[in-house]
């Protein structure tokens, strides 16, 4: 196969579907478009609007392709996510939203047969951010969904499987805390055999491989030549993670944000072993597209933005950042208290809550950002410079108070989309070479932020639990 300049990326994130144009030769992106990811509401349940992220999806390839050239397409979505198959390859069941919340007893049920943390690397998460909890609650909802369920698959491969009649699960997505996967060994965990699934889990193949090439139908509906390679896929913030694990052999972590801040350890060395992790702090084991296990910690710290923020420009001037310096002005964990390293916790400012819209808000807005960052990267004990990668990339202050609080290097990526880059290069040669991202920018330490980031640790340690 002739090596892709132009890769389309589709990226369903948890707050919006996009579509990434990429240019392998200059690794950067020549057009983006995005839909809102709305949930709908049901029956049966909350799901995603597939349909219309199709259609917009068709549209986008098909200007994309003439305006540009498509020459290949890889996936990238969100993590915690299968879609269940009927025979015919339609979907069975609509897909299940994964912060939809059980029934008590179903919760009990589904908490008597997890797997332990030991084997699978996968904490205890509210709703269906365990797949395996997904599946359970499916099954004992709408028994007769089990026989209508021909394969199951995750969602990268959803979107794959609509482009080319293949199905598969991408290691990525079992390995992003399904409850499915024991990243020590590589295979699949007891759950299977519990949940009666393991003649309906699509095959499992490397992000990497080509799952085929596009349907006739979609070839037509889009312009793109019916031998357009399709990739099958990975998870986001293991596409984030991508460029840097095939172009670094020494420690560093990557920071991957979006409506999660997920991040992860990268220690330079395959047979490292994974650090004692504390699953109440939402620390965990994501696997990269290697297969290896990855020290990982996380927060809904882009879902926190929007709560704090409530849509309303962030301009700040630096006169607000030294106010708010000066005062301590602080925003204290957890704004979201069900995820992160500070479940359970209440935020509360500790001082006169600073009006909406106010560049003083949004400043203490993304110091808590980057110190929940920081106690993050602590729980994985992260080691080397820090990548950051997606919107909060281009948040100066969010930089410099993550900088203050690690006292380590930190690094902004420049790609628009943090994970359209990575998954892009699944489709990168061998005989490329180590893959570049774009040159960042490194951000100086600043003594007034170190001052800060030591007196909101020291807060955080005064809070009730």
């Amino acid at each position: 196969m002739t090596s892709p300049r132009h890769v389309a990326v589709i990226d369903i994130g948890k707050t919006n579907a996009k579509l990434a144009l990429v240019d392998l030769d200059t690794l950067t992106e020549v057009a983006v478009v995005t839909r809102p990811n709305v949930v709908q509401a049901g029956p049966p349940w909350p799901h995603y609007d597939v349909d219309g992220h199709w259609a917009f999806l068709l549209e986008a390839l098909a200007k994309f392709h003439s305006d540009y050239r498509v020459d290949a397409i890889s996936v990238t979505t969100h993590g915690a996510c299968a879609a269940l198959l009927a025979p015919d390859g339609s979907l069975a069941a609509p897909i299940l939203d994964y912060e939809h919340e059980y029934p008590a007893n179903i919760v009990a049920a589904y908490d008597a047969i997890k797997p332990d943390f030991a084997q699978t690397g996968s904490p205890r998460m509210f709703g269906g951010l365990n797949i395996g909890a997904q599946l359970h609650y499916q099954f004992a909802t709408v028994p007769e969904l089990r026989d209508r369920t021909a394969q199951i698959v995750t969602y990268p491969q959803f979107w794959g499987h609509r482009l080319t009649g293949v199905s598969a699960i991408d290691v990525t997505s079992l390995g992003c805390h399904s409850d499915l996967w024991n990243p020590h060994t590589g295979t699949f965990s007891d759950l299977l055999g519990t949940l009666g699934i393991l003649d309906k889990i699509a095959s499992v193949r490397a992000p990497s491989d080509i799952l085929g090439p596009l349907l006739p139908e979609i070839a037509q509906a889009t312009g793109l030549a019916p031998n357009t390679p399709v990739c099958v896929g990975i998870h986001d913030s293991n596409a984030s993670l991508y460029p840097h694990i095939i172009s670094r052999n020494k420690p560093a972590c990557v920071v991957s944000t979006g409506t999660w801040v997920i991040a992860m350890s990268l220690t330079g060395d395959e047979a490292a072993a994974v650090p004692p992790l504390d699953p109440t702090r939402d620390t965990l084991i994501n696997v990269n597209a290697h297969g290896q296990a990855v020290p990982s910690a996380r927060f809904m710290g882009g879902r926190e933005y929007e709560i704090i923020q409530k849509g309303q420009p962030y301009m700040p001037t630096q006169q607000e950042t030294a106010a708010v310096l000066e005062r301590s002005l602080m925003l204290l964990p957890s704004v979201e208290t069900g995820t992160g390293p500070f479940q359970g916790r209440k935020m509360h400012w500790n001082d006169i809550e600073p009006p909406k819209g106010s560049g003083e808000r949004s400043v203490a807005l993304s110091f808590y950002l980057a110190l929940m960052t920081g106690t993050c990267l602590d729980l994985i004990n992260g080691v080397g410079p820090i990548l950051v990668e997606g919107p909060f990339a281009r948040n100066a202050e969010f930089l410099a108070m993550l900088n203050a609080t690690t006292g380590r290097s930190v690094c902004a990526s420049e790609a628009a989309t943090g994970t359209s880059i990575g998954a892009a290069l699944l489709f990168s040669r061998a005989d490329q070479g180590p893959a570049v991202v774009a040159p960042a920018e490194m951000v100086e330490p600043n003594r007034d932020f170190s001052n800060y980031a030591e007196r909101w640790k020291a807060a955080v340690v005064q809070l009730p639990l």
